[in-house]
């Protein structure tokens, strides 16, 4: 089995995705310039990405040995490229619903089904770390790569031109081009062909049952707070450059490109660090800083007008400051995952990924739409400042957890101890 041609495919597909899932600060920018879309409404389209992830990933999570990893991937990803085709076809604001909808339910079919050929392609632990880890810092290009390709298409003159909708055919010829490789490569799924599934309704009972756990149900919170706060910050970047600082509109999407690319190292510092420090008292240390950036970075923007700028040379300051935030609060994410899977028994790893998947999901809906409906309301320097809110939540979620986390992790030593004698 060629296995080269198999993580080649699995990163393209990835690589198609994070642009599309990370374009949401972007498009909600353009549908604002584009179809008078206001604030608040704009927001909805992160709803439509992300529960169309939590509902078709808990769907799927139940069937996927039987759909067949390779047969869910092409589904997705014929999904998107017609989605793709048709956002410059019928330039409309119910499309570019849809068009996410897509990208959200194609994405749960591509993050299960890659997880799982994953071990299919590796022959041990390390292997397997070592291409996730790959695999994670090939989606962060994508990200950054979505803000230059998006940026490319706008045009900063005429603000209600619907040229940006071009960038469509390049994204559905990027997914087709991944459609084709995966469709000529050859993946053994024999292994796990014979493997009995349960029924969707034994699946949801383990998760209510995990989810009522004491320790489980702070971490859902902890994460939904979380998800929350990223998701607002990084869907409104984009319009927080162009109508509070008065950016070009072209160059609003591109310095977004600092948050993801802030938010890529710091998960990569945090990899290091964690080999060194508690993981809490990191996190904890990360906040604080966090919440000392925002009140940093969001005076400097109260009297920016940049309205001359022309490029990244002479941008204001505080474009850059704020979206540094990315490498403070990227560590939080993957410690409290990691924590939390680290302290249950193998047996509930499953049900665990579910309850990230979809309260991950719930939290980046509900994000973006307070920040969308307070941005409308208040402005965008209020919506921004509301993000202290959740970083002072974070601050008591993570303490509790922490303390909690512990004595599960204990229980679980003993128990294993037990069955090791």
């Amino acid at each position: 089995m060629a296995h080269w041609r198999i993580k080649l495919s699995l990163l393209l597909n990835y690589f198609v995705f994070a642009i599309l899932l990370n374009s949401v600060g972007t498009v909600i920018l353009q549908v604002q310039n584009n179809y008078s879309v206001s604030e608040s409404a704009a927001s909805i389209l992160e709803a439509f990405k992300d529960l169309s992830i939590a509902i078709v990933s808990f769907i799927v999570a139940s069937y996927i040995t039987r759909i067949g990893y390779k047969r869910s991937m092409l589904g997705a990803l014929g999904l998107v490229a017609v989605a793709c085709l048709l956002m410059p076809q019928v330039p409309a604001f119910w499309t570019t619903k849809l068009l996410f909808a897509a990208t959200g339910a194609g994405f749960a079919l591509i993050k299960v089904s890659v997880f799982a050929t994953i071990g299919l392609v590796t022959n041990d632990s390390n292997e397997h770390a070592s291409f996730m880890n790959f695999l994670e810092s090939f989606f962060m290009i994508g990200v950054l790569s979505g803000y230059f390709l998006f940026s490319a298409f706008v045009d900063d003159i005429n603000l209600k031109s619907t040229s940006w909708l071009t960038v469509y055919y390049v994204l559905a010829g990027i997914a087709l081009a991944a459609f084709l490789l995966l469709l000529s490569t050859s993946i053994d799924e024999s292994s796990v062909q014979h493997e009995a599934t349960k029924g969707i309704m034994d699946d949801l009972s383990d998760m209510l049952r995990l989810a009522i756990t004491p320790v489980v149900l702070v971490f859902v919170i902890t994460a939904f707070v979380y998800v929350l706060m990223e998701q607002g910050i990084m869907s409104w970047l984009p319009t927080f450059n162009s109508k509070i600082l008065k950016l070009p509109t072209s160059l609003s999407i591109q310095m977004a490109s600092i948050l993801a690319a802030s938010t890529a190292a710091g998960r990569f510092l945090a990899g290091v660090l964690l080999s060194r420090i508690s993981w809490y008292w990191l996190l904890m240390i990360c906040l604080v800083v966090s919440a000392g950036l925002v009140l940093l970075a969001l005076p400097l923007a109260a009297s920016v007008d940049g309205s001359n700028v022309t490029g990244w040379g002479n941008a204001p300051v505080a474009a850059f400051v704020f979206p540094l935030i990315g490498l403070f609060i990227a560590p939080i994410y993957p410690a409290i995952n990691s924590a939390i899977l680290s302290s249950l028994p193998l047996r509930q790893h499953g049900p665990m990924a579910g309850l990230i998947v979809i309260f991950s999901a719930l939290g980046g809906t509900t994000g973006s739409i307070i920040t969308g409906r307070v941005f409308e309301i208040y402005g965008g320097q209020t919506a921004f400042y509301f993000s202290l809110v959740p970083i002072g939540l974070l601050l008591i979620l993570i303490t509790l957890f922490s303390r909690m986390q512990r004595k599960t992790g204990q229980q679980v030593k003993q128990v294993s101890g037990m069955a090791g004698h």
